[in-house]
């Protein structure tokens, strides 16, 4: 696994950096992910994989990656546990995944509609994804059957 900075941006005072992650996986497959560190917080901002990984895989990459991006972001991994001290990687509460995950969105998008306010916000809200991987998550829900097809198709 190898991590390094691909970019920073400098601005009134304050610092972006992007860093490019590269994991080269056993079977010969490789997972390449783009993370970005602004204001002692560390997010992933796309992820690309070959082959395509499944969400469980997906959530395995995450905690391969976790120390070395915070070491390189220069966040201590032991002080990442302690909230006072230093935030998390990501900087929401622990969603479920999986199939558990699908239904919360499911739930959290039908509660929104209900109440006239927009779901995908309140996805977005819930999970503490962007809105490009709330509109994903929401796919996948579709996909599980927790929410009707998006077009009737005849």
């Amino acid at each position: 696994m190898s991590v390094w900075p691909a970019w920073e941006v400098r601005e009134h005072g304050n610092v972006t950096t992007w860093f490019a992650v590269r994991l080269d996986l056993p079977d010969g497959g490789m997972v390449d992910v783009l993370a970005v560190a602004a204001g002692g917080r560390v997010g992933i901002e796309e992820v690309r994989a070959q082959p395509p990984l499944t969400l469980d895989d997906l959530a395995a990459v995450v905690d391969w990656i976790e120390e070395p991006l915070l070491q390189a972001c220069g966040i201590v991994p032991d002080q990442a546990d302690e909230p006072a001290e230093s935030p998390q990687c990501c900087d929401r509460a622990a969603a479920p995944r999986g199939i558990d995950g699908l239904r919360l969105v499911a739930e959290e998008y039908l509660a929104a509609q209900r109440e006239g306010v927009d779901p995908v916000c309140a996805v977005m809200r819930a999970t503490g994804r962007s809105r490009r991987r709330s509109l994903k998550l929401i796919a996948g829900a579709r996909d599980a059957g927790f929410l009707t097809p998006r077009h009737a198709r005849y």
